[in-house]
């Protein structure tokens, strides 16, 4: 695989899961572009890792739940590299309590920017593919998109979104030579899961039958892999990366 002259967005890249994509991409020489929303320190690290890794790297913030915006920044992208070849939808936000506890604040702000920023940016970048007849889409979703998970309400909502989202953009896109993909991660240890006592994660890694949490670099494999022509015949799929988990 070689993404050497390919250009690569992928949203939520400044920590976590998508800074594991953004390196992965970087070592096979992609120019990766990664979009955050608040964090500029973090977004700063990733470009530091991405050239490092012998890619290139540029940043843009926003916020994906704003039409407006990724529109914008998709022209941006289009007017300094000509095209992108690549999507990868990853920003995502979650909100952990019980659902009658939520109030129309969190509704939005969960199922904006998980699922509407989703279909943002795949809109305006879906438009620029097309007439190029090839691109490649990966949205981040969560195993929690197909089996729901108690106190999760909301994120299992606009994950599960997600997941019709790319069977039916896929299926859409095919004849024009896009393809559309999902990756639904289990346990992953990044910061998100940092509220966890060590009792807590121990408990959790005995229900997985892999006995670990899965790492970004286990997401950033398979993210590349489905990006590239080794996997041009796979489309409007979901595919689970969780340790046996679901």
């Amino acid at each position: 695989m070689d993404f050497g002259g390919k250009v690569v967005l992928i949203t939520g890249g400044s920590r976590g899961i998508g800074r594991s994509i953004a390196e992965e991409f970087a070592r096979l020489e992609g120019t990766v572009i990664i979009n955050y929303n608040s964090n500029e320190k973090a977004a700063e690290e990733t470009i530091r890792r991405i050239e490092s890794l012998g890619g290139y790297g540029l940043s843009i913030k926003g916020d994906v739940s704003s039409y407006s915006f990724a529109q914008n920044m998709v022209e941006t992208i289009i007017n300094k590299f000509g095209k992108i070849d690549v999507l990868v939808n990853n920003a995502g936000i979650a909100k952990i309590g019980i659902f009658i506890d939520m109030v129309e604040e969190d509704f939005d702000k969960v199922l904006n920017t998980n699922l509407k920023g989703t279909i943002n940016i795949s809109h305006c970048a879906a438009k620029h593919m097309l007439n190029r007849k090839t691109g490649s889409i990966i949205n981040i979703s969560s195993m929690w998109g197909q089996v729901g998970a108690s106190c999760e309400v909301l994120y299992s909502a606009s994950k599960g979104g997600i997941n019709a989202f790319t069977k039916a953009l896929g299926k859409e896109l095919a004849p024009s030579g896009i393809r559309v993909n999902a990756i639904q991660p289990g346990v992953i240890d990044t910061d998100m899961n940092s509220w966890m006592s060590k009792e807590e994660r121990e408990s959790l890694e005995m229900e997985i039958p892999m006995m670990r949490f899965g790492t970004g670099e286990d997401v950033g494999k398979l993210t590349v892999f489905l990006a590239s022509d080794s996997a041009k015949y796979i489309t409007a799929q979901v595919i689970t990366v969780d340790g046996g988990f679901i």
